[in-house]
């Protein structure tokens, strides 16, 4: 049957993901339910012609808008709903009832609902990588005050113990919370004893710091950029300094989802991958993102503070101007959406480092169970976008500490501040 929209016909696309398997065979990834699922009808057509992603409002949700407002959707045969969401709990709950389809959502929640921590054990998938890149670390504009203007300047004033200093995430086995600790880790500060930390949602960051409910903050953008604008806060750090290229946001839905809808699934993820294939390929075309992400029924704030960081100008509000040439990357050439195995096993040994699993897991085998290299591949034929030589990837850290993956248990027990 042959796909007018897509310009391939069914025995065409499995011949042309059949090229680009590597490694095992592709369908070989797929559990054999899956398998007999996708082709039973003898169509690529997606089993659901609307899907309700949910985003929370942040600069790195934009790829999803895009895919909807310049119809990238329509070209795979499905309507993307973006839905608004008030916090990452929020999200969590809607993707484990099936309130959404799929959602932006921090890469290590999707772990942590596969393994029962921040939230109930459900069987989970990744699709896609939305983004690299692009947060930063917040500290009031009173800590500057103190000689505060970097990691190792807020140990010395953490060391006086004067106070309780207070620190902000987003989700306590997220990104950001992930990002924080191993920042303060590697300055000596261990989040777990010298600071107390909360959880705020991303859109409320700048207001409970107006307010003096914390002294700093890790969270996507704009609410950095947003603090400084409004001359409450500073960057200490951008989270590309601690990891540069770091998986970021992803296209997150549960397992049982994409075992019925794994067309759908396919369609959802190569128009988000054009999305930010065409977000990257231009400067006018991220004025036009983040003109349309700032609108209130996405991020709600002025667009040329959204703007700034995305082209990579940025201002760290006490004196620092520079270009960014690792800021937020939406495609990188399809590198910044690959699902590495390593990334996924990477907050599997930062989840486990700080108390979070009690115990080692079988790390590959959860970033096999989660990551769904069998689906992106598929969409990024589809969508003409390249693939990387292998599954696992390769960083060195700010603390100069290398992660390839290989032996995640004897890395996560590495680290001299830990749980």
């Amino acid at each position: 049957m042959e796909d007018k929209k897509q310009g391939f016909s069914r025995r065409e696309f499995i011949k042309s993901t059949t090229a680009v398997a590597t490694g095992a065979s592709l369908m070989g990834l797929v559990p054999a339910g899956v398998r007999s699922a996708a082709w039973a009808a003898g169509s690529d057509a997606p089993e659901k012609k609307e899907v309700r992603i949910g985003f929370i409002p942040l600069t790195d949700c934009s790829s999803v808008v895009m895919a909807n407002i310049m119809k990238f959707d329509e070209k795979y045969g499905i309507k993307i709903i973006p839905s608004k969401e008030a916090s990452w709990a929020a999200v969590r709950d809607k993707l484990v009832n099936g309130e959404l389809d799929a959602a932006h959502v921090l890469y290590g929640l999707v772990y942590g609902l596969q393994l029962g921590i921040g939230g109930p054990k459900k069987e989970m998938n990744i699709l896609m990588n939305l983004n690299q890149n692009g947060q930063a670390i917040t500290l009031a504009k009173a800590l500057n005050a103190k000689g505060v203007t970097d990691g190792a300047s807020l140990a010395k004033l953490l060391a006086k113990k004067e106070k309780e200093y207070t620190f902000a995430q987003t989700f306590p086995t997220g990104t950001h919370a992930m990002w924080l600790n191993y920042w303060l880790a590697a300055n000596g500060i261990d989040p777990l004893k010298d600071v107390k930390t909360i959880t705020v949602p991303p859109p409320q960051m700048v207001a409970n710091m107006r307010v003096g409910n914390m002294d700093g903050y890790c969270v996507g953008e704009p609410w950095n950029n947003r603090a400084i604008v409004d001359g409450i806060g500073f960057t200490a750090t951008t989270t590309q300094d601690i990891w540069t290229d770091h998986p970021e946001k992803v296209l997150g839905t549960s397992a049982e989802w994409v075992a019925k809808n794994p067309n759908t699934a396919r369609a959802m993820t190569a128009a988000i991958l054009e999305a930010g294939r065409w977000i990257d390929s231009s400067v006018t075309n991220k004025h036009k993102t983040a003109e349309t992400v700032a609108q209130k029924a996405y991020v709600n704030t002025d667009s040329d503070v959204i703007v700034a960081r995305m082209l990579g100008r940025y201002d760290n509000g006490i004196g620092k101007v520079w270009d960014d040439k690792n800021a937020m990357k939406f495609f990188n050439d399809g590198a910044a959406n690959f699902p590495y195995l390593s990334d996924g096993m990477w907050f599997l040994t930062q989840h486990k480092r700080w108390g979070l699993l009690k115990s080692d897991p079988d790390y590959l085998a959860v970033a096999k169970a989660v990551n769904r290299i069998d689906i992106y591949k598929q969409a990024a034929t589809a969508a003409g976008v390249s693939l990387p030589k292998s599954e696992m990837r390769t960083s060195k850290l700010i603390d100069g500490v290398v992660w390839d993956g290989k032996d995640p248990a004897k890395y996560a027990a590495s680290f001299k501040i830990k749980a």
